[in-house]
């Protein structure tokens, strides 16, 4: 019995549950969309104060830090795939492939999006307060200083740089997510998403959501970031490069390959049957 399911398959059920996703109450899909940020926010803590704490190392080798770094960092998304919370950046292969099998109309995957990021933002800036700032973890000088340095840097590129290392980021956060699906396995689940998330954080890409972490926790902590900073010069770019590279990039050619005779069934409101082979369960 084969451990993996097919790519056919991993398409497939990407679309329905992109669509089971959409189709939530605002409530339920909102409080999952809080905890996916709180998650990404504590991944996020976490490889701040591993990799912030490696001074020495940062002083000989900088690469492994950034390795460090990114090593740690994909717990936020494992959380978020096992226990079956909701991701912004996710959904936009998902959201996107369930549109285009027909399961959803765009006004339902606009709002589908919007309730995603609003509830991750909220998830992720609670948990730079309430576990960054308010425990201290963030306020030792090695681990701050390591978290203003990563803020101001991000806050300092240009328009079309962050936005191109939001689409790469996204790319790979999507294929992390189509990875996790493919496993039948929690430990090739974790192993799946892990490779192309500690890669794209190891490679400094643009993740909005993880950005919602990193930035308000830097300012937090003193950072000379204005609110028009963050917003303009990181979070607008990142969002959009997030969205085109998730829904653009991965969505759309994954549709054109396995999905092509479905994008003229018209809009179902009926609840989506997860296709024969696929985990019935929910994974962003």
């Amino acid at each position: 019995m084969s451990l993996l399911r097919s790519p056919s398959e991993i398409v497939d059920y990407m679309a329905h549950h992109g669509t089971e996703k959409a189709r939530m109450p605002v409530w339920r899909l909102g409080l999952m969309a809080v905890l996916g940020g709180m998650f990404i926010g504590l991944g996020t803590l976490l490889a701040m104060e591993v990799a912030g704490g490696a001074t020495g190392l940062a002083a000989t080798n900088p690469g492994l830090v950034k390795l460090l770094f990114g090593a740690v960092f994909p717990l936020g998304f494992i959380a978020v795939t096992l226990t079956g919370v909701d991701l912004f950046t996710s959904n936009c292969a998902g959201g996107f492939t369930g549109w285009w099998q027909g399961g959803i109309g765009h006004k339902l995957l606009v709002r589908f999006w919007v309730i995603s990021f609003v509830g991750n933002a909220i998830g992720a800036v609670a948990t730079a307060w309430l576990f960054g700032l308010e425990t201290h973890l963030l306020t030792s000088d090695a681990a701050t200083q390591f978290l203003v340095n990563i803020a101001q840097g991000k806050v300092s590129h240009p328009f079309w740089m962050t936005f191109t290392k939001g689409l790469l980021a996204n790319m790979l956060v999507c294929v992390a997510s189509m990875q996790g699906y493919s496993a039948k396995d929690t430990f090739g689940r974790m192993l799946g998403i892990w490779f192309p998330v500690m890669a794209f954080v190891t490679l400094g890409m643009e993740h909005s959501i993880a950005n919602l972490f990193i930035i308000p926790a830097a300012m937090m902590a003193g950072a000379d970031i204005s609110m028009s900073q963050f917003i303009i010069g990181n979070l607008i770019p990142a969002t959009l490069g997030n969205l085109v590279g998730g829904a653009l990039m991965i969505g759309l050619p994954y549709a054109l390959i396995y999905l092509p005779a479905r994008k003229s069934q018209p809009v179902s409101t009926a609840e989506p049957e997860v296709t024969q082979g696929c985990v019935p369960d929910l994974v962003p």
